[in-house]
């Protein structure tokens, strides 16, 4: 049986943890309301009703493709590919190349900064296979101008954080939304969470900070899951709502 992803895949490995997608998803949702393009994400008006919703169906989409067969995944891509091309023509334009690049960075970089963070450094073989695997995806989907090795990735997503980031009132729009949907501490939470994997630039846009209280908890976190009593800590900080989609993500 052939999978997207092979079985023994660090890929795998990564996006296996609910606790690793978690600083994904909050890398991410840091990054989204930077770009330049996120008026598309308002376009359809659901980014600002269900931020959460969004962002989560977003890495939903990735994680099911990193663990379905090859010929499941193609269909998953192909269908997000459909999703945007509708949009697209909704709003009669297109959306930039450089957007759909900017998010499939994303996914990649969040997922070895996530890693490391949690577990350990990634090698160089590791980290190019996280590449090549995304790669596929946005191979896929048609995506121009993709970088064909993870160094000619690393050039250009630096690129892309000097030249496509930008705060703007929908970023202060966006994290009104997300504090709204998430309560004041598990707000406070997610941009401590986030200060621990953004890149310099992300974190200076945004004005995160740069002592955040998780520092030294993460220590104390990995323990509890040596211990595996780290679900007790997780019911306290995860939104009710989506409890039963983070808990259906550990699957390693």
């Amino acid at each position: 049986m052939e999978y997207f992803a092979a079985p023994d895949s660090i890929v795998r490995k990564i996006w296996g943890k609910a606790d690793t997608i978690l600083f994904i998803f909050a890398g991410a949702s840091a990054e989204f309301a930077l770009n330049k393009a996120v008026d598309w994400l308002y376009f359809t008006g659901k980014l600002p009703s269900d931020p959460l919703g969004r962002l989560f169906s977003t890495v939903s989409y990735a994680r099911q493709i990193v663990f379905s067969e090859y010929s499941e995944a193609i269909f998953a891509i192909d269908k997000i590919a459909a999703i945007h091309q509708g949009v697209e023509q909704k709003r009669g334009t297109q959306i930039p190349d450089w957007a759909y690049r900017d998010v499939l960075f994303m996914l990649i970089d969040y997922s070895i900064r996530s890693f490391e963070l949690l577990e350990r450094k990634l090698t160089p073989p590791e980290k190019e296979e996280v590449f090549e695997v995304f790669y596929r995806v946005g191979a896929r989907m048609g995506i121009k101008g993709l970088p064909v090795h993870f160094d000619e990735w690393q050039k250009m997503r630096d690129e892309h954080i000097q030249e496509n980031l930008l705060s703007s009132h929908f970023t202060l729009d966006l994290y009104r939304q997300y504090e709204k949907h998430l309560g004041s501490f598990r707000f406070f939470l997610l941009k401590q969470a986030q200060i621990l994997v953004v890149p310099t630039r992300v974190n200076k846009l945004l004005r995160l900070g740069k002592f955040p209280i998780f520092a030294s908890a993460i220590g104390t976190y990995k323990l509890l899951r040596l211990l595996k009593v780290e679900n007790y800590l997780k019911n306290v900080i995860l939104p009710e709502a989506y409890k039963p989609q983070i808990a259906a993500l550990d699957v390693v």
